[in-house]
């Protein structure tokens, strides 16, 4: 919108920083859980995790918050929106704090929803099943 940067758009980013980094703490929070469930129901019967079972647990965890991420998402951005595209007094520095909002929302929800569970499954694949494997085992000596 050529807007130059500026201490409201700094504020805009600020804001912005501040609610995607909660959106991805609670969809990590429920990641863990839902693996963690997952390796609690396997702990019983004494079976490693694999993949696909990560998968499942990531996916779970996943669709658990995907209704209030949008949520979030579309209360921000159609709270900001008549602020963005109003013309009156103080509009202009208004416009400026909710232009990054607005733009940086989307961008945050299909990161947080799509790019981050990605990431949790490899790492925690590469954590639980691929390191797992490499691990030596002893071979107990006759006596």
């Amino acid at each position: 919108l050529d807007y130059d940067l500026s201490v409201a758009v700094g504020v805009g980013f600020i804001a912005l920083a501040g609610v995607a980094i909660e959106l991805g703490v609670v969809m990590l929070t429920y990641l863990n859980l839902a693996l963690d469930r997952t390796l609690s129901g396997l702990k019983d019967s004494a079976t490693p995790i694999n993949s696909e079972q990560i998968a499942q647990a990531v996916i779970e965890g996943a669709t658990q918050r995907l209704r209030p991420i949008i949520m979030t998402t579309m209360t921000i951005i159609v709270g900001l929106l008549p602020i963005m595209l109003g013309h009156g007094t103080g509009s202009e520095v208004m416009r400026r704090i909710a232009t990054p909002m607005v733009g940086g929302m989307l961008s945050a929800t299909i990161l947080t929803l799509v790019l981050m569970p990605a990431l949790f499954y490899l790492w925690k694949k590469w954590q639980l099943v691929d390191r797992a494997s490499k691990v030596p085992t002893t071979v107990a000596l006759a006596e």
